[in-house]
């Protein structure tokens, strides 16, 4: 007779959650076909060692599942900080978050507006942006592709980075610690087959940094001028200047 009890149901439930986070974080990424070959390989050793104790192709699993770990994060190193990022940067962690960090709050919102009326003016010139904004994971590597900068973030001093004689104007713009840090950033391109085939380069390119790691990027487009927003893996396009500055608020907050 089987002894299942709470301990049980909390155990299943656990590992329910943790395949759907790892699941979530897959399918933004792109790569959700490569999370369910894994899982099916897992089920088949399950099967053949635990269930139906076949000793050949138990043994010849076993071997694949004793390097499998470390393949796994070699393959998978920034699924596994996206997934790291997503379990520490829901809601119910924020209000926590901010008994820490309490006094930040107001220097955040400082920048907020300045970037805002640059994205208002070059939307309405069709001026082409990408603008990354740190949170919490440090874009320290990223910004080693550019330019380094490390200015005051102004309203002017952004649309003429972007300006399309700029040498700058192709690459992403990180804001870091409040300040310009670099700007002609090489960011990494999602590979996502469900982005529409209108959005370009850039809002490839901002969904992929925002798939492996926490930075809020925001995109110009240079065909319509409309602003987009990359987040946590998602993409929200034509928001107005109202909306972006709320966006920009809650995502800092």
């Amino acid at each position: 007779m089987l002894d299942f009890g709470i301990k049980d149901i909390i155990d299943i439930l656990l590992v329910g959650l943790l395949l759907f986070y790892l699941y979530r974080t897959m399918k933004k990424s792109g790569t959700l076909n490569i999370f369910v070959g894994v899982l099916a390989f897992i089920v088949v050793w399950i099967m053949a060692c635990e269930i139906f104790d076949m000793r050949l192709t138990g043994t010849i699993v076993d071997k694949f599942m004793s390097i499998g770990l470390i393949v796994l994060v070699i393959l998978f190193q920034d699924q596994i900080k996206r997934f790291l990022i997503d379990l520490g940067s829901q809601r119910k962690w924020r209000v926590l978050q901010r008994l820490f960090h309490h006094g930040d709050k107001e220097k955040e919102n400082t920048y907020i507006m300045p970037v805002v009326y640059a994205c208002m003016s070059m939307s309405k010139s069709k001026t082409g942006a990408l603008i990354v904004v740190q949170r919490k994971v440090p874009l320290t590597d990223y910004e080693q592709t550019g330019d380094i900068i490390d200015a005051n973030i102004n309203t002017r001093l952004i649309e003429n980075i972007f300006f399309k004689n700029s040498p700058l104007h192709d690459g992403g713009m990180i804001i870091a610690d409040h300040r310009i840090m670099a700007a002609g950033c090489i960011l990494p391109v999602s590979h996502d087959m469900n982005i529409p085939k209108e959005l370009g380069l850039r809002h490839r390119a901002a969904l992929g940094m925002s798939q492996v790691t926490d930075a809020i990027c925001i995109i110009v487009s240079e065909e319509t001028g409309h602003i987009s927003l990359a987040i946590d893996g998602t993409l929200k396009v034509k928001l107005t200047a109202p909306e972006l500055e709320h966006a920009l608020s809650e995502a800092m907050s």
